[in-house]
Formats: C-alpha cells, sequence, structure tokens
C-alpha cells in the first residue's frame, strides 16, 4: 500500500467517531476473500456492506435496522448513481421490496444493489461466506443465503450514492464477463436455486447479454435498469 494511502486511512481511523479496525491484508486475494476476512473480524452479527467510494445516506441505518431487528436476515435498499460528483446523478435503481418478489426474481437477477445490504454475519458465515467468485460474489452469497431460507427484505427508498465510472458499461460485458456468467450459472444450477428451464433460459439471455455492444448496453441499462430522468440537484435526497 502506497505511504500516503495508508497515512490517510490511519488518520481517518484515529479521528474517528466510533472505532475503527483496519485489516492490511500481505497480499491481493480478490474481494470475496477479503470480505469474508472483515467478515471474520466484525466485532457485531450485523454488518453493513458498502464500497470504499460510495456514500450511505444519514438516514441510512434508521430505515434497515428496523427491518432487521424485525427478524429479517438479508436488508437492501434503492440507490442512486452518480458520476462526477454527489450531485450528478445518473440513475435511480429500485429493487423489488416484497419478498416472494425478491426470491422469484433471485432465480434469473440479483434482486439486491449489493453496496446497500445489511445482513447477519451469522447467517453469511453458515452458507460459506462470500467466497473466491470474482465479479458475482455478492449475487453468488444472496442465492446461498435464500437456498438456506433467509429472510428478506428491501426498501424502496435510495439509501446509498453510487459512484459509476467511465468503465461501468464495458465492466459489465465482454468475453471474462461471460465466462463468470456462465460459472455463475453452473453454481446456482447445482444448488438447486434454479431449474433446468431456468439455467437455461439464463445462459441465453443473461449470458447473450455480455456479448451485447457497449453502446446498447449502455442504452438498456439507462432505459430499462436504472431510469432517472432529468440530472440536476432538484431530486437528489437530502444528505
Amino acid at each position: 500500500m502506497p505511504a500516503a494511502l495508508a497515512e490517510r486511512i490511519a488518520e481517518l481511523a484515529a479521528t474517528s467517531p466510533i472505532p475503527v479496525d483496519v485489516l492490511e491484508l500481505d497480499r491481493n486475494l480478490g474481494l470475496g476473500p477479503a470480505l469474508d476476512v472483515g467478515l471474520a473480524a466484525c466485532r457485531h452479527d450485523v454488518v453493513a456492506r458498502m464500497d470504499a467510494d460510495d456514500i450511505s445516506l444519514p438516514h441510512r441505518f434508521a430505515v434497515q435496522m428496523p427491518l432487521v431487528e424485525a427478524g429479517a436476515d438479508l436488508v437492501g435498499s434503492g440507490l442512486l448513481e452518480f458520476g462526477e460528483g454527489a450531485d450528478d446523478v445518473v440513475g435511480r435503481r429500485i429493487p423489488p421490496t416484497d419478498p416472494d418478489v425478491i426470491r422469484a426474481r433471485s432465480r434469473f437477477a440479483d434482486p439486491f444493489n449489493h453496496p446497500t445490504v445489511v445482513y447477519r454475519r451469522e447467517l453469511v458465515q453458515a452458507v460459506g461466506g462470500y467466497g473466491d467468485f470474482a465479479l458475482m460474489e455478492d449475487y453468488l452469497l444472496w442465492a446461498k443465503m435464500i437456498a438456506a431460507g433467509a429472510r428478506v427484505a428491501n426498501v424502496a427508498e435510495p439509501l446509498v450514492l453510487y459512484r459509476v465510472g467511465a468503465g461501468a458499461y464495458r465492466r459489465r460485458g465482454g468475453l471474462a464477463q461471460l465466462r463468470t456468467e456462465w460459472g455463475l450459472q453452473r453454481r446456482l444450477r447445482r444448488l438447486g436455486f434454479t431449474t433446468r428451464t431456468q439455467w437455461a433460459r439464463n445462459v441465453a439471455v443473461r449470458g447473450g447479454y455480455r456479448l451485447v455492444p457497449e453502446g446498447v448496453r449502455r442504452l438498456a441499462y439507462r432505459r430499462f435498469v436504472a431510469p432517472y430522468g432529468e440530472r440536476g440537484r432538484a431530486s437528489l435526497p437530502p444528505r
């Protein structure tokens, strides 16, 4: 780790109003294994997931924690995608909120926005944690949890601002993503999470999407997955 970055992280940890433990790995294990190391070091059973360059709105946990306290094992929320800065909102991703719909959708697509989830660490570790499955470790984990009987919930309200860089659409396609997609579908089928018909549909539809030209993927994503309308500050939630 560069010295300047290490110093900045140490400064943030030292000045944080809440206790912070910094775990530095000897080598790059990949995202999934690194998350498992972090989970093992957590002091509490309820864990919140967020990427380093995202922004949680101040009331995020005031909305999600009551659902966990009411019995949910895995709780997500909506999110707003932003570009150059937090006020440059370019997309809105609203997940399904009915538990039955969440479980049904999970056979065909990820029903959670991964940077928004709050979950029970005990159940995550009971199903084997994230494991080493680069690019789609979150989706695979949700599937394992749902297969194990996890109680699921989503909040439609965007509670996290999610940064999307210039390469976001490129990373969703290509041969590497196609191979990962095929691997994911094999895992879901082996788990008994999908039927043979669902597996075939996913291989064709989800696999085919990975081979669509980047410009078409961008257009489809903005039109059907994360439409936002007019960009600007007026619709941005208070922070």
